[in-house]
């Protein structure tokens, strides 16, 4: 991976945190926030970086430090399909 890949990971993974600290404890994100929080632009340029929020998702799911929800209940980071959400580890 290129430094800028790895900016742009940190970046993300940053951004989730980040996103998820200003809320209630039991509050999730959806993916398109941390998108749109990095994404420069004004335009809808930030709908790329869905596929590498959901990997930065996962990468926190396996550090212990988020768990992605479908329909409120928790589900395997790899078996997602369809719309997720993020939120802190309970």
């Amino acid at each position: 991976m290129t430094g800028t890949g790895q900016q742009q990971d940190q970046r993300l993974e940053q951004a989730i945190l980040e996103l998820l600290g200003g809320r209630a404890p039991t509050a999730t994100i959806c993916p398109s926030d941390a998108a749109r929080a990095v994404y420069d632009g004004d335009d809808d340029g930030w709908r790329a970086l869905m596929e590498p929020v959901r990997r930065a998702a996962r990468r926190l799911v396996a550090a212990g430090e988020v768990e992605i929800t479908q329909g409120g209940r928790p589900v395997d980071p790899d078996g997602a399909h369809g719309p997720i959400r993020i939120r802190r580890l309970r």
